[in-house]
Formats: C-alpha cells, structure tokens, sequence
C-alpha cells in the first residue's frame, strides 16, 4: 500500500494498481491475491479459513455490543472504535480453551478482557474521571450499578477546554453473542456544574434479566457541556466525551 502524491488523486483501477481514498488519505495498491474458490477449499489454507471464521465471529460480536449500547455511543466514539473493538474481541476468542481452532467463540472466551476497552480514544476516561467509583454487577437481581462517593468536579474530572457542565452515564447490558440479541438498560445524571463544588452521591443501577446465565457489561462515561445565553450545547460536538467498559461478567 503506497500513499499518492501530487495534485492530482486517482481513483479506479489502471492495469493492476488500484487507486482509491481512505481516511489517511489517497492510497494505491496491487492488484493480487489468491483466488477465493482456492482458499475455500485447499487444505493448505486451513489456518486461513480458521482464523478468517473468528474474525468474522469478532465483527459480529463487537456489532452486537456496539448496538447494545447505541444511545452512549452516538456521542462517544472515534473513527477508529469498531476496528480497535474488532482486535479486542478477537483476544476473547482466542482465550476460547475449550473449542478447536475456527470455532472458538466469547461465549467460552475470556469476555473480562475487554473490561478498559475506551471508545473513545480522544477522550478516555481513565484520562478524565478522577473520582473514585465502584462498579458492581449483581446476577441475581439483574442489577448493573455504579456509584461514585461526593467530589469537587473541577478537582476529579479534567474537562476539555470550554466546558462549564457535564453529565455521568452509564449503561448495563446483557448480551446473547449466539442469537445477536441483547438486553439494555441506561442511566445519566441531570446536567452538573463544573465547579468547586461537591456533588452528591450519585448512584445508577441499570437493570437487566435477574438470573441471566449471559456475559453482561457495564459502561461508564461524560457527556460535556457549554452553556451559552442560558443553553446547553454538547461541546465540540461530543468528540471528547470519554466512555469505556469498567465492569464485564462473562461466563
């Protein structure tokens, strides 16, 4: 993959270089490969159909858990968020001990892995959410909490320039990676100030299926805010709102 140069940008197909634009810019390549009935059915390209089967099982689930949370993500996620969550769903998968190569699943991976996984990565929230807090999950009621103590905003979150009010959220969801289905439920405190004064107990319990024998998760995050002429407006346009798996209980 070589990167085009020049005034002028190509795209299409001359000879056997295809010119095309990704978000790095205007790319070429070789036309190449092995033909796609050979890897289908040659054995010397098992480990390819393997790991091509996992990869593919990775995408799915990642879309999976991406919808699960939709109304978070739609404020707080960069460009690159489904390929990084792709790579960190694949490290599940690979945990899988018990199935054979080309059938390992999350199901009997290692779903904990993913718990830190940043959605966005302008704006994480290990970088921007100093107050203590503690997340718990509780099989048997169905209950995905987080509760932080009191804090002084201004000391415990560090904002991105502009900010003069924010929000916590949060979600719990419980996922059936098989069926591509998912239970979800959410949680946002009302619009804080950012300033030097302390907040109360804030405390948000997300409840999904009590008994589920289903990884579940638990996401937290902040939503930034500038207030003009008495309006509230989603600074920069969320791009610097952090959100990240904290909690996962896998099965």
């Amino acid at each position: 993959m070589a990167q085009q140069k020049g005034i002028i940008k190509l795209r299409g197909t001359i000879g056997d270089i295809t010119f095309y634009k990704t978000k790095d810019g205007h790319m070429a390549r070789e036309k190449g490969g092995v033909d796609a009935k050979r890897i289908a059915s040659d054995p010397a390209f098992q480990r390819t159909r393997e790991n091509g089967s996992e990869f593919g099982r990775a995408g799915k689930a990642g879309k999976t858990l991406r919808a699960s949370i939709r109304t978070l993500l739609l404020n707080s996620s960069d460009s690159r968020m489904v390929s990084r969550l792709t790579q960190s769903m694949i490290k599940v998968i690979q945990a899988d001990m018990t199935s054979v190569r080309g059938l390992r699943n999350v199901i009997d991976g290692e779903a904990e892995l993913l718990v830190g996984f940043e959605f966005n990565i302008n704006g994480t929230l290990g970088s921007s959410l100093f107050a203590p807090y503690e997340g718990t999950i509780d099989r048997a009621t169905g209950a995905i909490t987080v509760v932080l103590a009191p804090f002084v905003p201004a000391t415990m979150i560090a904002a991105p320039s502009g900010t003069t009010h924010f929000k916590i959220i949060s979600a719990g969801t419980e996922i059936d990676f098989e069926a591509e289905t998912f239970v979800e439920s959410h949680t946002e405190t009302a619009v804080l100030p950012w300033n030097m004064l302390p907040t109360a107990v804030i405390t948000h319990s997300n409840m999904v299926t009590p008994n589920s024998t289903k990884p579940l998760f638990l996401v937290v995050g902040l939503e930034f805010y500038q207030e003009v002429n008495g309006s509230m407006y989603a600074l920069k346009n969320g791009s610097y709102n952090p959100l990240a798996l904290v909690t996962v209980s896998g099965l």
